[in-house]
């Protein structure tokens, strides 16, 4: 598998510094609030890199954080007469609605700011030890970017090119406007920890550091995140953490892009940003998931309500291929047919061509090509009246590895006709064998308006829930 590798800016070949095993840290969510659209994107896509990789017979530790003290969550938290863990709390148990209804799986540990204070003091302690950091008389700690000959390394911009932007904001005692807070020193009513600086919180950057270190230890395979995380915050845990630990922090770096609403960068400011829960409440979960995985991770994405219901509609021909297959597989003869091998091995190169378009780079957009392309094989070939319930079988199982591996066609609850509908169903048929096409029309138009939809196969007739 190839990925790129935003530091080296190149695919590179993945090779992990453990043999069958790949060390994965994600930034999460701040929970200070809903999740919206655009923090769905990475949520979506590693959890896809990381089926990807188990499907391809890796153990996968994979840690995803959250950051659970904040000025955000502190200035919420005010607002609304909470504590900032009341707060982050009530927000952690939002997301997890939003997260399963996406289908994402929990991670290996989803570690929290405010249980990791320690392993951040003791960071933070030894950058001090070796002059790469320092503390300022009201209890702030900094980290001297200057002392860091390769910051700048993962945006690809020089130290002086960033500088140019940066500045000292009123009430700040850093000695450079590019050096980066990693203690804050408490002010009055704020939460705090004991520290060898006084009373005071961690910053954001520094919390990341100390969690990969403590869960995936000091160097890892991968990490990863949305394109806005690049800099400063993937800039500055790479400055702290490599010269604490005095080796490499992360071999690949991979960065989702962007999401646009009606093509233009979603903002609160422009008033296009969505909430998932929002989106969810009209459209469902599983489009949004679909939308995010429907083109390559790094390239940018377009949100609107005209896209949102393509991605439903897609998600149709995919369910009603799996029913269908479910149908067959009730119909279906024992024994083998004439040209089973055959047509197995058809199947066989839909998951060859997946396995290739996944392996450049997590390309989602051609894996999800190479599932349709399974689709349209097993309309054709597979959902015969013919077909053995060997091959209907090999075809469901092709089929639910490669939808599994994106997290699709997860909500298969199929519902069970009652009896008064079995009994039309029935009746349609005696009707039908009888040539009495205008009572099977009216009972097809009677089951109609119940919302089952029938549909007459080579197999038998075949029902479906409208929706």
């Amino acid at each position: 598998m190839k990925v790129f590798n935003t530091l080296t800016r190149k695919k590179e070949e993945l090779k992990p510094i453990d043999e069958g095993e790949v060390k994965i840290y994600a930034c999460g969510p701040t929970v200070y609030n809903y999740i919206h659209i655009g923090n769905a994107r990475p949520l979506c896509v590693f959890d896809v890199l990381r089926r990807y990789l188990e499907y391809r017979g890796y153990n996968v530790k994979f840690v995803q954080n959250f950051t659970d003290i904040d000025d955000k969550i502190i200035r919420k938290a005010n607002e609304e007469g909470l504590t900032f863990s009341e707060v982050s709390e009530k927000y952690i148990d939002e997301f997890w609605v939003d997260a399963n209804g996406m289908n994402i799986r929990k991670a290996t540990v989803h570690p929290k700011a405010t249980e990791n204070i320690d392993e951040i003091i003791s960071i933070i302690s030894t950058l001090v030890e070796k002059g790469y950091a320092y503390a300022v008389e009201n209890g702030d700690v900094y980290f001297s970017t200057a002392k860091f000959n390769e910051y700048g390394k993962l945006s690809h911009q020089p130290l002086e090119d960033l500088e140019a932007g940066a500045r000292i904001n009123i009430g700040e005692l850093k000695k450079e406007p590019m050096d980066f807070a990693l203690w804050k020193g408490a002010k009055p009513g704020e939460p705090y920890w004991e520290s060898p600086w006084g009373k005071g919180r961690p910053g954001w950057h520094i919390e990341c550091s100390a969690m990969v270190r403590r869960y995936l230890g000091k160097t890892i395979d991968i990490h990863c995140g949305g394109q806005d995380l690049i800099f400063p915050h993937h800039e500055n845990e790479i400055a702290q953490s490599e010269c604490c630990n005095g080796v490499a922090f992360s071999n690949y770096w991979m960065h989702n892009g962007y999401i646009n609403v009606d093509n233009v960068k979603m903002s609160k400011s422009l008033g296009n940003f969505f909430t998932v829960r929002d989106v969810a409440e009209k459209y469902g979960y599983e489009p949004i998931r679909y939308l995010m995985i429907s083109s390559q991770y790094r390239s940018p994405i377009n949100y609107s309500t005209d896209i949102i219901e393509q991605c439903k509609a897609s998600l149709t021909r995919l369910y009603n291929c799996r029913e269908s297959l479910d149908f067959a597989l009730e119909n279906a003869k024992d024994g083998e047919n004439a040209n089973e091998q055959e047509l197995k091995d058809k199947l066989d190169k839909r998951r060859e061509q997946f396995i290739e378009a996944m392996d450049d780079d997590l390309n989602t957009a051609d894996g999800l090509a190479a599932v349709y392309d399974l689709v349209r094989d097993i309309n054709t070939f597979v959902l015969d009246e013919n077909s053995s319930k060997s091959l209907v079988e090999y075809a469901s199982k092709e089929f639910d590895e490669l939808t599994g591996v994106l997290g699709l066609v997860y909500n298969r609850n199929k519902s069970s006709l009652d009896e008064e509908v079995e009994k039309l169903i029935e009746q349609r048929n005696n009707a039908r064998k009888e040539k009495n096409w205008a009572e099977a029309d009216r009972i097809r138009d009677e089951l109609k308006a119940k919302g089952i939809v029938l549909e007459d196969t080579p197999q038998g007739v075949k029902w479906s829930i409208q929706k």
